[in-house]
């Protein structure tokens, strides 16, 4: 049973022969070191590059779904993107709000 799973896997349009498979494999690079940007200071993080990985991540979900074969190793890379994109422009403008806001009550005192 499980060896059949592995074959169909294995023989699937968008198995680990084609390339439909390895793109967005190694694609979970860029959300893992986005991951592990959560620890960068907020006053580090770039909005083009945020906004990029988040458009990226949307654009290319939505495309994933309409692609024959069917992706979802795709989708789902693409879906961590837009994610883990959004949290850190979250996280940016946040700190720049809450930053202009101290820095404008520290000038006025």
């Amino acid at each position: 049973m499980a060896s059949s799973k592995l074959q169909a896997l294995w023989n699937h349009p968008a198995g680990p022969k084609t390339i439909h498979f390895w793109a967005p494999t190694f694609k979970w690079g860029i959300s893992i070191a986005n991951v592990a940007d959560f620890a960068k200071p907020p006053e580090k993080i770039s909005y083009p590059q945020q906004i990029a990985v988040t458009a990226t991540g949307i654009i290319w979900s939505r495309y994933s779904t309409v692609i024959t074969p069917k992706n979802w190793n795709l989708f789902s890379v693409n879906v961590a993107m837009a994610v883990t994109g959004l949290y850190q422009l979250s996280r940016k403008i946040q700190h720049d709000y809450s930053s202009s806001g101290e820095e404008a009550a520290t000038v006025k005192e």
